[in-house]
C-alpha cells in the first residue's frame, strides 16, 4: 500500500519545526533513538533523504520540504477528524504578532480560517514594527510571533516562512528626479528596510531626504500612491497605485531579500498552541 505512517510524519514535522532530532522526539515523547527510526522509515518509504544533519541541527532537503508541505496538511486534518469524532473542540486565547509588512490581505483570510476550523479559540492580534513584536515576544506576551528580516540572520529555533526580494516602489511612471535628493517614504526610525535603503543609499553616494513618515505600511503605499517619494518595500506589498521601479534605470542600488520568520513559542507547547501555529504555517508559508 503506497501511504504514510501518521505518526512518522508527526515526528518529522516535530524535528524540523524544533531545529534538531533530539529536540523533535521530546515534543512526541519518543527516545532520540526511536525518532531516528521513525525517520529511517519515512524516508524509506519517500524513497528520498528528508533531512541533512550537522552540527547545527537538521534541515530539509528538497525532498523533505515538499513532504513537509503535504504532511502538515494530513496533521491537521487527522486531528480535526479526530475531534470531529471525540467532540474536544479547541477553547482558549491566543496572542499573535505579527510584522506590518507581512502580506496584509492574507491576515483576513488566517482569521476566516481559524474562525472556521477553531471558533472556541479567541484570538488576540497585534500589528507593527518587527522589533516591536519581538520585544513583546521576548517579554511573554505574546505566544506566537512573525517577524521579518533583512540581515540573512535567522533566530534561534525559528521557522522561516517565507523569503521574497526587496524592491524599490513609486507611483506608476515616477522616476528619481536628476541631480535631486531621492525623496523617501519609509517608517519610522529603526524600521528594518529604513535602516536598510538608508544604508544602501549612502554607500551608494545617492542622496535623499525623508519626504514621508507612515505609521504602517498601509500608510506608505497610500504615500507613494499619491506620488510622495520612493520606499523600499518586499515584492508583496506592491498594490494598486504603486509599481516597482526598475532599480538600474533610476539609478538605485540593489536591496537583496527579506525573510519572514516565525519565532518559537515562549510558553509549553499545548494542543492549541501546536495546532494553531500548524495551521499558520500552513496558511502563510
Amino acid at each position: 500500500m503506497q501511504a504514510f505512517d501518521i505518526e512518522q510524519l508527526r515526528t518529522f514535522v516535530h524535528m524540523v519545526d524544533a531545529g534538531s532530532v533530539t529536540a523533535g522526539a521530546a515534543q512526541v515523547f519518543l527516545s532520540q533513538s526511536a525518532a531516528s527510526e521513525q525517520l529511517k522509515k519515512l524516508e524509506d518509504r519517500a524513497g528520498r533523504q528528508l533531512l541533512v544533519r550537522s552540527k547545527a541541527g537538521v534541515v530539509p532537503t528538497a525532498a523533505g520540504q515538499m513532504l513537509l508541505a503535504h504532511a502538515r496538511r494530513l496533521l491537521a486534518q487527522s486531528d480535526e477528524a479526530w475531534r470531529d469524532l471525540h467532540g474536544t473542540a479547541l477553547t482558549g486565547e491566543l496572542r499573535l504578532g505579527i510584522t506590518d509588512y507581512f502580506r496584509p490581505t492574507e491576515l483576513t483570510r488566517l482569521l476566516a480560517r481559524l474562525s472556521t476550523q477553531h471558533p472556541g479559540v479567541r484570538l488576540r492580534v497585534a500589528m507593527g514594527q518587527s522589533r516591536m513584536v519581538e520585544t513583546e515576544h521576548a517579554a511573554g506576551r505574546l505566544d506566537i510571533a512573525i517577524i521579518m528580516r533583512a540581515d540573512g540572520r535567522r533566530g534561534a529555533r525559528a521557522h522561516q516562512l517565507r523569503t521574497e526580494p526587496l524592491r524599490w516602489m513609486a507611483a506608476p511612471g515616477r522616476l528619481p528626479s536628476k541631480g535631486e535628493p531621492l525623496p523617501l517614504v519609509t517608517l519610522s526610525e529603526g524600521c528594518t528596510l529604513r535602516v536598510l535603503a538608508e544604508k544602501a543609499l549612502i554607500r551608494n553616494k545617492r542622496p535623499f531626504d525623508v519626504a514621508h513618515v507612515a505609521s504602517g505600511v498601509a500608510g506608505m503605499q497610500s504615500a507613494l500612491a499619491a506620488g510622495l517619494g520612493f520606499a523600499c518595500l518586499n515584492e508583496s506589498a506592491l498594490c494598486e497605485g504603486v509599481e516597482i521601479v526598475a532599480a538600474r534605470a533610476a539609478r538605485l542600488p540593489a536591496l537583496g531579500s527579506a525573510s519572514f520568520q516565525m519565532l518559537p513559542a515562549r510558553r509549553n507547547e499545548e494542543r492549541m498552541l501546536r495546532e494553531v501555529r500548524d495551521l499558520l504555517i500552513d496558511q502563510l508559508g
